[in-house]
Formats: structure tokens, C-alpha cells, sequence
């Protein structure tokens, strides 16, 4: 939640019937690479080695011969080996360089925490597939693709590193992770809190399973973000919806809807229009995810506060049905097309290809079931009911698999972890995912931090100059926090000594 990717998931629900397109002896080997990450300010070069481990595909079994290498990645520029430290990266869906990319909050405390980076890769991610290139072809291979066996993963790299890197072993680890990342960073300092100190969960939805917030409660604050960003602009988006059931309805109709929204296939059934609308969507829920103050291109290359750049194309929604969707056309290219190089839109993309939604389809249908519902009326979407058991009959056609909803709560505890420590839950409120998110302190070491005029975890971001200053509060309380954890860790040694 990333995002994580799980609001793929919506598509679940908002194309029923369609497969599950759900919104990845311990011998290290290294190489050493530069990477580029681009921000609003200029060209950033991110320089880290690239590591593998050996770890077991299961390790809550006792078969020692089935082992996968996960990758990982190390920047220890400004580590200090006297009274240091080490944050570490929770991987979520994707690719680790990219998410190692889009955390420049990491390497911007870097100096001041006298921090080693670590970016551990998710199994079944990016490189690190446990069964190389059949690591998804049935629910056997894909039965170890667990949040319980990545925090396992974790907890056993973060051993070998203080083990084999002469200085790290006694100096404090702090997880950090974003969006599905930072629901494992909170889940990680809760079940491993003897090898991590505390944890960042930026705009982890922890509570947005089972009954624990309102189904609705997501697309709520997606309408909102459009609602504030221009007159109109909810209005007009949730008209389009009947407009193009009007325009469905013929042969003719179909085939102006595919030439003026300039899509890449022709749209030929019910089935197609679907899955238009789920696309569309998907677009305004991205857009509210990543409603940047400035030009970004963490899902697509997109302009500054985005969504109102799109509204300024969505202002009546009572001209006729053509113009309306001809406006909506044109909003739907702020996202497609800011770049100017696309040349037809493709309705089976919203989202970088760095995100593995292959194994997070996969999660979502299992242990990661986070409901979601409309009623047209609160939201600017058509009404849909979450229906578990249509979701279930989905999933089981595509992976041979029924979702356990309750899972997640019987293992992490929902609501009732007021008993554990040194977790900061940050969110922002033009977040879609907030709304599953811890948004009030629990207790005195769980606090929640709350950003205005945040998207999707904001603060993981590089500094920029065009930072709202509710960030930069954010960003500079996460700090203290966590130099308290450093501090208390080594209070804690010299009492033992």
C-alpha cells in the first residue's frame, strides 16, 4: 500500500467476473552500481552495492535444501561504526532499486543518523524468486508468499549482516517502509522487536481489513482529493459513468468511445467497457495517490498537484455526453500523456512496470483482503458492494486459492496493539489509504503523524523545494523519534556493560 499495489485489488470489485488483476551457509555476492533517480530538482545519483543471501523458501518448516537468493542493497557512505546506525528498507511490491529510488527521505537522514541504508528486496519481487521463472505458475510454487515468511526473510538478513559487516553487530535497527512496505515495517517491529528498535510505517493501511474501518471509507477520500482540486470536478466524473453506459449500448457508440478516447484496442462487449470503466478508475484513485506538490514519476510522469491540472478539464458536467467524455479524454491524458509520447492509451496499464502485480494478485486473494465498496452517492464511482463471496469464486479461478479475511488480524492484532512500542504511523490526508491507516496516537511510543497536504507517504520522499512545510514537520518529528530509539538502544548497552 507502496500502495500497497492492493489497490488493484479495487479492480476485483469493480470489474466482478474479470481474473484478479490485483489497487513483490549464508554467501553474500556483491557488485557495486550507480543509480540514477530523477526528482523535480534535478538528477540524484544514489551509489549502493547490490547483495544476495541464501534464505529458505520456507522457514517455518525443517526442509534445509530448498533455498532462493534474495537481493539486497547497501549504502553505507555516511555509517558510522562508533555509535551508528542501520535503516532498513522493508521491500514491498516491486522491484527493491526502484523502491530504493523513490525513498530519498532515507538517504536524506542518512548523514545525520550516522546510518547504513539497507533496501532488502520482498521474495517473489524483483530478483528475489524462489522459484526462478516458475515462481507463479500454480498456488504450489506460490504458497510461501507470505508477509510472515518476508518478515522472516528480514529477520534473518538483518542477522547475517551483523554477523559478517565488522561493526554492525551492535548498533540499533530501524525499519522503514512505505505503503504494504510500511505495514511490514509496524508488523516487523511487533513480532521482531528484539532485532529492530522501532519502526516508520508511512501510509500503511494496517486496519483496512475485515470490519475495521467502512468499506467505502477509501474511495471517500479519492472523491474528496477531486472534490477540493477544482468546481465540479467529482461531479463531472461520477456523470461520466452513465455517459458511457449510454454510448455502450450500440455497436456505433462502442467504436466512438474507442476512437475518442484514443484507445490502443477497440472496445467490442460488455466485458471491454468494464474493464474501461475499472481503468478509468484506477487512474483517479492513482491521481489521488500521487497528488505531489511537484512534478513526480513514481506511477507515471505527471505535472505538479496533479488532480488540479485534471480538473481544469472537468468543470460541467451537464454538457452533452460527447463533450463530456471528451473532457474526460482529456483529463485521463494529464496521466497517460504528460510526457506526450503515448501514442493510443492502453486499458491494461495504469502503473509503472517496476510493480509485481502478478504476486501481489496473489497476496490480495489470500492473506492481504482489504475490502472495498461504493455507493455512487458519498463517492464519485458507480455503486459496488464488496461481495467476499464472489472476490473468493474470482481468486480460486485464478489461483486455485480462497482468501482468509480474518487472517491478517488473528496474526497482527487489528486494533489491540497498544502493548507494543516505538512505532510511527505517518499519513497524509489526500491519501486514499489513510483511511485504514492509524491516524491517533495509541499510546506514547505509537504515535501517529498526520500530513494535510500529503499523498501517498509524502515524507519517504527526497527533500524538494516545493515541500509543503506540513512535511517537513513530518519528516523532522520522524527524526526525533527515531534518534530517541538510537539513544534509548545506546543507554540500554552501556547499562548492560
Amino acid at each position: 500500500m507502496g500502495r500497497p499495489t492492493a489497490l488493484l485489488l479495487l479492480l476485483a470489485f469493480l470489474t466482478p467476473g474479470a481474473a484478479i488483476r490485483v489497487p513483490p551457509a549464508m554467501k553474500a555476492l556483491s557488485s557495486l552500481r550507480w543509480s540514477t533517480s530523477f526528482t523535480s530538482r534535478g538528477t540524484v545519483a544514489k551509489k549502493y552495492s547490490i547483495h544476495y543471501i541464501q534464505q529458505k523458501v520456507n522457514h517455518f518448516g525443517f526442509d534445509a535444501d530448498k533455498t532462493f537468493k534474495q537481493r539486497y542493497l547497501i549504502a553505507d557512505e555516511h555509517w558510522k561504526k562508533n555509535g551508528g546506525s542501520i535503516l532498513f528498507y522493508t521491500g514491498n511490491e516491486g522491484d527493491i532499486t526502484w523502491f530504493c529510488n523513490n525513498t530519498g527521505f532515507m538517504w536524506d537522514v542518512a548523514a545525520q543518523l550516522k546510518a547504513m541504508l539497507v533496501f532488502a528486496e520482498h521474495r517473489y519481487y524483483g530478483e528475489s524468486l524462489p522459484f526462478g521463472n516458475k515462481s507463479f505458475t500454480d498456488s504450489r510454487h506460490l504458497d510461501f508468499l507470505t508477509s510472515e515468511q518476508a518478515l522472516a526473510d528480514f529477520a534473518v538478513l538483518i542477522k547475517h549482516l551483523k554477523k559478517t559487516i565488522p561493526g554492525a553487530k551492535n548498533q540499533p535497527v530501524i525499519a522503514i517502509g512505505g505503503s504494504y512496505g510500511g505495514m511490514l515495517a509496524a508488523w516487523f517491529r511487533m513480532k521482531y522487536s528484539h532485532i529492530v528498535v522501532g519502526a516508520l510505517a508511512a501510509s500503511a493501511p494496517i486496519w483496512h481489513f475485515g470490519n475495521l474501518v467502512p468499506c467505502g471509507v477509501f474511495m471517500e477520500i479519492v472523491t474528496k482529493d477531486f472534490k477540493r482540486s477544482g468546481p465540479n470536478c467529482s461531479e463531472t466524473i461520477r456523470s461520466s459513468w452513465d455517459a458511457i453506459n449510454r454510448f455502450a449500448r450500440t455497436g456505433a457508440g462502442l467504436r466512438w468511445l474507442s476512437e475518442n478516447l484514443d484507445l490502443c484496442t477497440a472496445l467490442t462487449n460488455t466485458q471491454d467497457v468494464q474493464n474501461l470503466k475499472a481503468w478509468i478508475s484506477e487512474t483517479w484513485i492513482n491521481l489521488a495517490m500521487v497528488d505531489y506538490p511537484y512534478e513526480s514519476d513514481f506511477l507515471q510522469p505527471l505535472p505538479a498537484w496533479p488532480i488540479k491540472v485534471v480538473c481544469q478539464y472537468l468543470k460541467n458536467p451537464s454538457v452533452s455526453d460527447a463533450q463530456l467524455l471528451q473532457n474526460i479524454f482529456q483529463a485521463l491524458n494529464v496521466y497517460y500523456n504528460y510526457s506526450g509520447q503515448a501514442s493510443c492509451l492502453n486499458i491494461s496499464e495504469t502503473t509503472t512496470s517496476s510493480l509485481g502485480t502478478q504476486g501481489w494478485s496473489y497476496q490480495a486473494c489470500t492473506e492481504m483482503v482489504m475490502p472495498f465498496c461504493t455507493n455512487g452517492i458519498d463517492d464519485m464511482f458507480e455503486p459496488h458492494s464488496w461481495n467476499l463471496r464472489e472476490f473468493s469464486e474470482d481468486c480460486f479461478k485464478q489461483w486455485g486459492v480462497r482468501p482468509r479475511p480474518a487472517w491478517i488480524i488473528t496474526m497482527y492484532g487489528g486494533k489491540n496493539i497498544s502493548s507494543h512500542t516505538n512505532i510511527i504511523f505517518s499519513n497524509g490526508e489526500l491519501d486514499p489509504w489513510s483511511g485504514g491507516g492509524v491516524t491517533k496516537d495509541i499510546t506514547d511510543t505509537l504515535v501517529a503523524i498526520t500530513i494535510p497536504e500529503g499523498a501517498h507517504h509524502l515524507d519517504l520522499r527526497a527533500r524538494n523545494a516545493f515541500d509543503p512545510t506540513t512535511v517537513l514537520l513530518a519528516r523532522s518529528l520522524e527524526v526525533r523519534h527515531m534518534k530517541q530509539w538510537i539513544r534509548d538502544f545506546y543507554a540500554n548497552q552501556r547499562k548492560k556493560h
